[in-house]
């Protein structure tokens, strides 16, 4: 017997994340959207992956664009996790961009962010599981990152 979807959400709204932007760009034009469902998955060959719901906006532009940018946002960009968390398609304007090796755009002044090309998509319930072969990417060691937790924005300790 499968738990109770409301126990469920419970338990994983007590499992602190970093707060991501998933983009792409490509054919399909640009998109984005908040994610926390993202994973490291491999060294060799170097993987990440995120889950994207089936009802996602997200979704189609990734299937066609086959690349993504996991965009690592910084305490200060909560605004920027707003905007991308609201649904329906994506405004970019305002916001400094730039791209590396895909063609997807990457948020300036993020903690960090991935470049990945599409190298499978997996069933994953309700959601589809993109894993992306990371092919650029960059570190910013200053700054702290933006958590999610029990519903909400926060921020480390001192």
């Amino acid at each position: 017997m499968a738990i109770d979807t409301r126990i469920q959400r419970g338990v994983m709204r007590r499992f602190a994340t970093g707060v991501t932007v998933v983009t792409t760009g490509g054919p399909m034009g640009t998109h984005g959207m908040t994610a926390n469902a993202v994973a490291s998955l491999s060294l060799d060959p170097p993987l990440l992956l995120v889950a994207v719901d089936k009802r996602a906006h997200l979704l189609g532009h990734l299937k066609v664009n086959r690349c993504f940018a996991l965009n690592i946002l910084r305490l200060d960009q909560e605004d920027v996790s707003r905007r991308f968390a609201l649904p329906g398609p994506k405004d970019f304007k305002g916001l400094d961009v730039f791209t590396d090796a895909t063609g997807a755009p990457i948020i300036a002044g993020c903690l960090a962010h991935a470049d990945c090309r599409v190298v499978e998509i997996l069933p994953g319930g309700d959601h589809e599981i993109f894993l992306g072969e990371i092919v650029g990417g960059a570190v910013d060691d200053d700054g702290a990152p933006l958590i999610y937790f029990a519903g909400g924005y926060r921020r480390l300790a001192d």
